[in-house]
């Protein structure tokens, strides 16, 4: 990894956190020319012609209503219904899919009880029609807070909901230790945050161990644990891994992103793979595309590409 990526990661990571950047930005009306690639769309509508697409191609999908740390309680029932208005869609649909929620939509940054109530609403439609809220993981303080609600909602419904954890974190290896234990399913990623070096590993090689060791203990001890990662090599070794533990294929799931590493997805898709891809929508994308810019210096060279042509 040359030196100038972690400055350009720093570089996004901040500019994610801006309010004037971020309203100026999305209201552009050149806005679409350089989302397209990440976010299905504005709408609920785009986003499910999006996942019946990849159905149809044998991928299955998480839907995000893209938007994070509300700020008034308003603001996080609406989250909550257009949520609930997404699943009642997709149980009409028929098509496999779950929906990834960060809790800050649903109001945890204003009161805990307020997004346990938003988040419980979700999980019992996800009960009721065979699906599942996957509980995206934010930025390390909110960490406890929401394995806390994690572990409320799967005492509420065990089979619908699915943690996120990030192999970046120190404590990692502590919480996916305890999700096994109680047989909470996770979604291992490597993470997407501006952490500090007393909270999470600062260099690549040490998250990619972690990773490695993470995985391992969710392929040999997890519930249906979800691989989280575009990374070519550690797609390798989870085949590996999967392979000596012969394990069946209904057993876990890839998971990679919206217009990430296709030629990756297909190459799973044809041996066989169960992929699930996590496809974001809504007006308030921003901050989820400035991360996903952070994360690889080719997805810049492509929206620089998208802009001059």
């Amino acid at each position: 990894m040359s030196a100038f990526t972690p400055i350009l990661r720093s570089s996004f990571l901040y500019l994610s956190r801006q309010p004037t950047l971020r309203r100026w930005v999305e209201t552009s009306s050149a806005a679409g020319r350089f989302t397209k690639r990440f976010i299905a769309g504005l709408t609920l509508d785009d986003a499910l012609r999006v996942a019946q697409k990849l159905y149809r191609e044998r991928t299955l999908t998480t839907l995000d209503h893209l938007g994070e740390n509300v700020t008034v309680l308003s603001e996080a029932r609406a989250a909550r219904d257009d949520y609930l208005g997404a699943l009642n869609r997709l149980a009409e649909l028929g098509i496999g899919a779950t929906v990834s929620v960060k809790l800050t939509a649903l109001g945890l940054d204003l009161s805990e009880q307020s997004c346990f109530d938003n988040l419980a609403a979700l999980v019992d439609r996800a009960d009721a029609m065979g699906s599942r809220v996957e509980m995206d993981m934010e930025d390390s303080t909110y960490t406890d807070r929401t394995l806390r609600m994690v572990h409320a909602m799967h005492e509420r419904h065990p089979n619908s909901v699915r943690a996120v954890i990030q192999a970046y974190l120190y404590r990692s290896g502590q919480d996916v230790d305890s999700l096994c234990a109680t047989g909470i399913p996770v979604r291992l990623c490597k993470g997407a945050y501006q952490e500090p070096s007393d909270v999470a590993y600062p260099a690549k090689k040490d998250v990619d161990a972690n990773y490695a060791r993470l995985l391992d203990t969710l392929l040999e001890r997890g519930t249906h644990p979800a691989i989280g990662t575009h990374d070519t090599k550690m797609v390798a070794r989870a085949i590996a891994s999967i392979k000596r533990l012969g394990l069946g294929s209904d057993a876990f799931e890839f998971q990679m992103l919206y217009g990430v590493g296709r030629d990756l997805q297909r190459r799973l898709l044809s041996q066989g793979y169960a992929l699930r891809l996590y496809v974001p929508y809504g007006t308030a994308w921003y901050p989820y595309f400035m991360r996903r810019l952070a994360e690889r210096p080719a997805n810049v060279a492509f929206i620089a590409k998208n802009l001059i042509g």
